[in-house]
């Protein structure tokens, strides 16, 4: 299974795939960011993954931008998008557009925490216990069916830092896994309950 992945940032996330599933289960055959200084761009360089930077400034309205960037990945091929910590909103067209194909993980147990700031907010809600779920996205925010999660309990954090620093690993262990899930098609939505999402056990 072609993968396209988006990233902001360190892009640690893009690189536990490209060392657990690319090349395996699924290879990565696109990155794209929305920041030029994403470092995940170079990681792609690194592995020598076709990269490219789309900016709202270079096409106007998010709706053109995401567009663009979903015709070059529909053009690399890609059958699968990820959000490796991707920190802008897609939109409903880009979504459309890979139903059912789009996973993203998130610093938190959802539907507790979404959106932004998810570690800050429970970090200052007085949480004990943290997590990372990987879920479909749709066209909320967070909102889409939860794929896997997992929990850690951190009643003695002492600032939000610390609670992402013991999070990280979970993330690069969740998302290659989920991936692996999808690409080898093991998930699938409970027919009595469409939000829920099945895991069918290894041939």
């Amino acid at each position: 299974m072609n993968v396209g992945v988006l990233a902001s940032g360190e892009g640690t996330n893009l690189q536990a795939l490209l060392d657990t599933v690319h090349g395996r289960e699924v290879e990565v055959v696109a990155v794209a960011s929305d920041q030029p200084s994403s470092r995940a761009l170079q990681r792609a360089d690194d592995a020598g993954v076709p990269s490219r930077v789309f900016l709202r400034s270079n096409h106007g309205e998010r709706a053109a931008r995401d567009a663009a960037m979903a015709d070059w990945l529909e053009g690399r091929g890609v059958e699968l998008v990820v959000l490796a910590g991707y920190m802008a909103i897609l939109d409903a067209g880009f979504v459309g557009r890979f139903p059912d194909r789009i996973l993203n993980v998130h610093p938190a147990l959802l539907p507790a925490f979404p959106g932004i700031r998810s570690v800050e907010r429970a970090f200052d809600h007085g949480v004990k216990v943290f997590g990372v779920t990987v879920h479909l996205v749709d066209e909320g925010v967070d909102t889409g069916p939860i794929v896997l999660q997992r929990a850690i309990e951190l009643p003695d954090a002492r600032t939000p830092a610390d609670v992402r620093e013991r999070l990280r690993p979970i993330e690069h262990e969740l998302l290659p896994q989920a991936v692996a899930l999808m690409a080898t098609d093991r998930l699938r939505r409970d027919p009595d309950h469409p939000r829920r999402v099945l895991v069918s056990p290894a041939n």
